[in-house]
């Protein structure tokens, strides 16, 4: 902590399709089996393998031809992709290229067995998957096998009530069942419990603005091992760091 400058792990190449390219990356995870970087390079409709080692110039394509918008990864190093064009998340097994539908898969829609547009996924140690699904204002669940997902978070139409969300995007699932999400465009994270309708506002909810207690159309967010929490502020072009008890 405390370096003012970052360094480039990846890409810095310009926007392309070259393997030491990207175009408008939208997620990225480590995968700790390779020690490398697993990327969603959205604009190449792809997904790529970026080793960590010093002296790495260029990914490997693990996937292509998908409109990856989210990606996570399980204990057992399957892989999860978001597809907000096809409406679905798919499983794969690394260095498969035949994934397996675990949410959505039957069209946009608002149906429990349906996703609209869903951007980034979480995915439990019961291999249970998170979906935030922008256009439908909700969180799903999809449990192992499950032909449906349950809501829970939102799903209560679009607005600013504490039932509702607003195009969500950054997901993540504490240890204690927790649902933290960025409810974008009402410039708020939230806290759910899995069995209570309503959720707490955590950060922001201030309003769109640039202070310090507020966010401006914020979309990712993670945690570290202390419990803080990390949120890309998008439109105010900065990532704030919270302490959350």
């Amino acid at each position: 902590m405390g370096d003012t400058n970052g360094q480039v792990i990846a890409g810095d190449h310009g926007p392309g399709d070259r393997l030491d390219q990207l175009d408008r990356p939208a997620d990225v995870l480590i995968d700790k089996g390779t020690d490398s970087l697993l990327i969603c390079d959205r604009w190449n409709e792809r997904v790529l393998r970026w080793s960590r080692s010093s002296g790495t110039t260029h990914g490997e394509i693990l996937l292509e031809n998908i409109d990856c918008y989210g990606l996570a990864i399980d204990d057992q190093r399957y892989i999860y992709i978001s597809d907000d064009n096809k409406h679905e998340v798919r499983r794969y097994k690394i260095g498969n290229k035949n994934g397996t539908i675990v949410a959505g898969g039957h069209g946009r829609g608002d149906g429990f067995n349906q996703l609209n547009e869903p951007t980034f996924i979480f995915v439990d140690q019961q291999q249970s998957v998170y979906v935030s699904g922008s256009n439908n204002h909700r969180v799903m669940k999809w449990t192992i096998g499950a032909t449906e997902g349950i809501a829970i978070a939102g799903g209560q139409g679009q607005g600013n009530a504490l039932i509702q969300l607003s195009h969500p995007r950054g997901l993540f699932v504490d240890a204690f069942g927790f649902i933290y999400v960025t409810d974008s465009e009402n410039d708020r994270v939230m806290r759910w419990s899995q069995d209570e309708k309503q959720g707490t506002t955590i950060v922001g909810g201030n309003g769109q603005g640039q202070e310090a207690n507020q966010l401006n159309l914020p979309v990712g967010l993670s945690f570290d091992r202390h419990g803080n929490l990390y949120i890309a502020d998008s439109l105010n072009w900065r990532v704030q760091r919270f302490p959350i008890e």
